[in-house]
């Protein structure tokens, strides 16, 4: 399918306009609605049972099951009494790196595999030609080896050979849900996040001779024709009209994967703007016009701005951490906020001021799960410095200070790689709504932080493609200017950063590097992980 541009000639928009979106994550899939200057004007949300596990390790759900709920939520959302005449176009935003396979009809052969499932695939046989031998000699064997572990596609040629040969189209839930919306088989350059032949710096699927072919069981009629952020994918079809009660006709623009835009709907357009995203898996990202990898040979990935790049580094724990905490060691302020009926992250602010800045040298290395490079695949957390007036309270402080010290040092990878100088950050994410882990940040970067102006930065980075695409605003920063504004300031406090700064520098940087030899004695002897 060749690119279809939207005639920009058409009104500029007021906001009287609106553009839904939808936004499929993890956790729930939301139905939101956004006027033109960035303002939340409905939302549904239906909360989603995250995964199905069959066998240990196994993070998969079912294609329909994404469908319906996507539907309920726009069901949901009509029964607000919402004035579709209104609505001007859409466009839609998903987790990224889960995967299903699909047969020529769009009906998934297989459930999704998530972006969390651990299975892996056993490749038979080593890349041939050239490609062994060159990634030995660069130290990247493992690195290699794991990624066509991980692929999905892998797996279902080696397990479900028989599902395999009948997949007509390997998608993400992108392409997916494109398929539904629309009958179009097609799907974002932004979206392509995980285990396909993509290539990072063309925004395209790799040319014959690249060595993914070889690493992939991925053939190139299997995958969909890209299109870039802010072009038209297609119209609502009355199928799909009919299930989901979005108006028969209207324009699907496509955006990019949540995380993509979510730095679009946090401000994140400049390489002087880093965006950390407070969520399960807590990120860095800076927005570049030229292909920079933070970490040599793991890629950047696709920004919702065509033709940019979001150069990452990601903890993949993150602030999943806050909810293995609450779990383990919150039972006070869990039965606190049941009786009061709130959610129990919301006193753990009272924790963490608590504590001093430091957490009394409590100090924490967020490596919860393995790495690819850096952290390597044998890395395990560390909490060092115990001492017998150490509290729940200093751990939770920690585990804060610690998150924010692996950001700082991803930003500063990404700063040195892209010779860029980051001036303030912009958060996002549901960690973001502490007052406390906002002060941290600013405290620990030394730099002034910015709360986005709304929880939905995802969906609203997918309804800036959409306006752009659609021409209700000229180009990606006006739409930026319109519809992005700052929400509260946090600015740093001098004394605690220069202590911060003490730690960071002659404690943290040192400790993976220290435990490193202990952690792959640790592996080899019990096997975790693997």
């Amino acid at each position: 399918m060749s690119e279809q541009n939207i005639d920009t000639n058409m009104p500029e928009g007021d906001s009287q306009d609106w553009i839904l979106t939808i936004d499929n994550g993890t956790q729930s899939v939301r139905a939101l609605l956004f006027d033109l200057k960035g303002n939340l004007v409905a939302k549904s949300q239906v909360k989603l049972t995250p995964y199905e596990s069959p066998n240990s390790g196994w993070c998969e759900q079912g294609g329909e099951y994404y469908w319906d709920n996507v539907c309920l939520a726009c069901q949901q959302l009509w029964a607000q009494g919402v004035d579709k005449s209104r609505i001007r176009g859409m466009s839609v935003t998903t987790q990224r790196g889960t995967m299903l396979p699909l047969d020529e009809q769009g009906k998934p052969l297989y459930p999704a595999i998530l972006w969390l499932d651990q299975r892996k695939a056993q490749p038979v046989a080593g890349l041939g030609g050239i490609w062994d031998p060159l990634f030995k000699l660069m130290g990247l064997t493992e690195t290699i080896n794991n990624f066509r572990c991980r692929a999905q596609p892998n797996w279902l040629f080696l397990e479900k050979r028989a599902l395999w040969e009948k997949t007509h189209k390997f998608a993400f839930l992108s392409g997916f849900f494109h398929h539904r919306l629309t009958g179009a088989w097609v799907d974002s350059t932004g979206s392509q996040v995980g285990y396909l032949p993509f290539d990072y710096k063309k925004h395209r699927w790799a040319k014959p001779f690249d060595w993914k072919w070889r690493a992939l069981n991925v053939k190139p009629e299997q995958l969909l024709p890209l299109v870039k952020p802010g072009t038209l994918i297609g119209e609502i079809t009355q199928a799909a009209s009919d299930q989901t009660g979005i108006p028969k006709g209207l324009k699907v623009i496509a955006a990019a994967a949540d995380k993509a835009c979510e730095v679009l709907g946090s401000g994140g357009q400049d390489s002087n703007i880093g965006c950390l995203s407070f969520g399960t898996t807590a990120t860095i990202n800076v927005t570049m016009k030229r292909y920079i990898e933070a970490v040599r040979f793991l890629p950047a990935y696709p920004s919702a701005i065509a033709g940019a790049f979001c150069s990452e580094v990601m903890l993949y724990r993150g602030f999943w951490m806050v909810s293995w905490f609450k779990e383990q060691f919150a039972h006070i302020e869990l039965a606190k906020a049941e009786k009061a009926g709130i959610e129990a992250e919301e006193l753990f602010d009272e924790l963490v001021n608590s504590v001093p800045p430091g957490s009394m040298g409590l100090m924490l290395q967020p490596y919860w799960g393995p790495g690819v490079k850096q952290p390597g695949p044998e890395a395990k957390g560390a909490v060092i410095g115990f001492g017998d007036l150490h509290t729940r309270a200093h751990l939770y402080r920690a585990i804060i200070e610690g998150i924010v010290f692996g950001l700082k040092e991803g930003l500063e990878a990404i700063e040195k790689r892209g010779g860029c100088k980051v001036k303030e950050l912009r958060v996002s994410g549901g960690g973001a709504q502490s007052d406390a882990a906002m002060q941290i940040a600013a405290d620990i970067f030394g730099l002034t932080t910015v709360r986005a102006h709304t929880v939905e930065t995802s969906g609203l980075g997918a309804a800036i493609d959409a306006a752009v695409g659609l021409g209700l605003h000229a180009d990606f920063d006006s739409a930026i200017s319109a519809m992005v504004h700052a929400g509260e300031r946090f600015e740093p406090d001098t004394d605690h950063n220069q202590m911060y700064e003490r730690l960071y520098r002659e404690v943290y940087l040192d400790i993976y590097k220290k435990l490193q030899p202990l952690y792959s004695k640790i592996r080899d002897i019990t096997g975790y992980p693997e």
